[in-house]
């Protein structure tokens, strides 16, 4: 166990490093602190933006729901894909060309500043909600693995998110997300490839698996599996790529790199979506008594089954490895709702109210403030977190499920709508929320997936997993049917004669129809991104060299060197680039700058 302890004493020394060495690059101004200036390269935004979709739940409640279910959750996943596939497409360009520093400036440009204030105030809310569930996750998994107890570690672990998040904002997020996606992608391809030839192969995977690998156990009904992942398509578009949710192609430093951000995410979740399941999925045939290894976790713990298969068929060093991904994955997202938040708080809650009393304020003390937003949400998340802890019936699954589909999707209708819904009246984005916040109430209470299954007459009873799936979907209609349909027929109501926002709301949409091209002072900022990255992988592919020295297997220690070689590769690439983007900077001295 020694060494599962130092390899995750060595990733949390390397994210403070990474804290460290952003710090002087978010120091200049709020726009550097919350989004970089603009100035991030397309494969640190497509980085921020996956692991934005991606935590500890991954690893622990949907890796459950895998061992348990089969293929069925890697739909979930295939949603991601699809929601950045037309991120790429249409919207992440049209996100980085609205010309804003914070997401609800964005709104306040397309609704107006009332609705500014009511969507600052709910996204703040509700993203200290998403991320408490994501690091819950965390303390579950992390507490079978030491024994240790799950408050102290949701609580080390947010304050060290907190620690990164203050330090150095936006760049130091995203840079971290950077260096966190390759400890994701190393460990899962490790787990996969042993996983595989452990069981035989992919086709083994599939013929061995317990139980229907396609439709899982219990599943009467084969054409509710297809319903729920149609609109779950949907679902997922919805609350990825919406007003709230542009943040993570702010940070890019034009129109083609916020487009080749989202291209790389939909790469990187496509491929996951397979990757990440095979260990989960060869635990059901090497340990089908997996989901019982660890009775403490109560009804969470099938949501330890990547533990038991790291134990069981990884080598020494790899459990403090996949923990660190866990970390990894959940710190990502935490930290970019920090700094989401103290941007939100800063630019649209803190600033106009100083404005209103007629106080001017420099942006150095904008910048001290914002730090302290981001202190204090971090103590919020930690203490969501704790109170998620004490629902012992709900496995993760659920409780990420229920989450996003009764708050977050009525949150962000209008946040998607609202791009293609031009002519709408001031009031209809926040009753649309109040509408189907009590849709969501209505279909969690009255019109229950029972009331339905009496109502078309169904000869069998539904089982406990149709019942769940179900009821999503449902409550995914009710949201597309009425929620939706309600914000597009406020425009029936829409008066341009009483719109004072009107003029605004048409300088919107000229923006976000405009590309964004860098301007000549980018090429210093793209040098000192490959450079400070570079080492940073560097010295994490020579932590993965040291791994080596653990007392494992052969085949074991090659996989160390390995993925030590490959890290290496790409720290020296990067760090070429570096040398090479001086030499191309100064050849162009006298090009005319093309401003944003």
């Amino acid at each position: 166990m020694i060494y599962e302890y130092l390899v995750i004493a060595g990733y949390f020394l390397l994210i403070l490093g990474i804290g460290f060495a952003f710090k002087s690059m978010a120091k200049n101004s709020t726009s550097d602190y919350f989004r970089g200036g603009g100035r991030m390269l397309w494969w640190m935004v497509g980085s921020t933006a996956f692991m934005a979709q991606f935590s500890a739940w991954t690893f622990t409640g949907a890796a459950g729901k895998a061992f348990s279910d089969g293929f069925a959750i890697s739909l979930v996943f295939f949603a991601n894909t699809f929601a950045y596939f037309c991120g790429w497409l249409y919207f992440s360009a049209r996100f980085r060309q609205m010309r804003v520093d914070t997401p609800t400036e964005g709104i306040k440009r397309r609704f107006g500043s009332q609705n500014e204030q009511f969507f600052s105030w709910a996204l703040i809310i509700f993203s200290m909600i998403n991320a408490g569930v994501w690091l819950n996750a965390l303390g579950v998994f992390s507490s079978a693995v030491f024994n240790a107890d799950i408050s102290l570690t949701i609580i080390a672990t947010g304050l060290t998110v907190l620690f990164v998040s203050v330090l150095s904002g936006a760049w130091g997020v995203v840079a971290s997300d950077f260096v966190q996606t390759l400890i994701v992608a190393i460990i899962s391809i490790a787990c996969a490839i042993v996983a595989l030839v452990k069981v035989g192969g992919p086709v083994a995977l599939v013929t061995d698996f317990p139980v229907d690998f396609v439709m899982g156990p219990d599943m009467n009904y084969g054409l509710l599996l297809v319903g729920t992942f149609v609109f779950f398509l949907a679902k997922q578009l919805i609350t990825i790529m919406n007003l709230n949710d542009s943040f993570r192609f702010l940070n890019a430093k034009d129109t083609v790199n916020a487009r080749k951000a989202a291209l790389l995410a939909m790469i990187l979740m496509g491929v996951g979506s397979i990757i990440w399941f095979i260990p989960p999925w060869a635990s059901a045939i090497l340990y089908p008594d997996a989901a019982t290894a660890y009775p403490e976790l109560g009804n969470k713990a099938g949501d330890a089954v990547y533990l038991v298969f790291t134990r069981n068929a990884m080598p020494l060093g790899t459990v403090g490895l996949l923990l660190a991904g866990l970390f990894a994955a959940s710190m990502s997202s935490m930290d970019s709702a920090l700094n989401k938040n103290a941007g939100i708080f800063v630019r649209s809650l803190y600033q106009p109210l100083l404005l209103k009393k007629q106080k001017q304020v420099s942006d150095k003390h904008l910048l001290n403030v914002s730090r302290l937003v981001s202190f204090i949400s971090g103590i919020m998340v930690i203490a969501v977190a704790l109170f998620f802890k004490s629902l012992k019936e709900l496995s993760l699954f659920e409780l990420m499920m229920n989450v996003s589909t009764m708050i977050q999707v009525p949150l962000l209708i209008p946040l998607i709508f609202g791009l293609f819904i031009k002519k709408t009246p001031q009031w209809a984005p926040w009753l649309t929320v109040a509408i189907g916040l009590t849709v969501s109430w209505l279909m969690m209470n009255v019109f229950t997936p029972e009331f339905f299954a009496n109502w078309i007459g169904l000869e069998q009873a539904l089982t406990r997993r149709e019942s769940i799936d179900l009821n999503l979907m449902l409550i995914i209609i009710a949201h597309l049917v009425i929620t939706a349909g309600f914000f597009c027929a406020t425009s029936f109501f829409y008066n341009p004669e009483k719109d004072a926002h009107k003029a605004e709301t048409e300088r919107f949409f000229d923006d976000v129809e405009t590309p964004v091209i860098a301007d000549f002072e980018q090429d210093d900022y793209d040098r000192q991104q490959r450079n400070k990255l570079g080492v940073m992988v560097i010295i994490m592919s020579v932590g993965m060299l040291v791994m080596m020295l653990i007392p494992n297997p052969l085949w074991g220690r090659l996989m160390f060197l390995g993925c030590a070689v490959i890290m290496l590769i790409i720290g020296l690439l990067l760090k070429h680039s570096a040398r090479k983007e001086i030499t191309t900077a100064t050849s162009s001295l006298s090009k005319k700058p093309c401003l944003e």
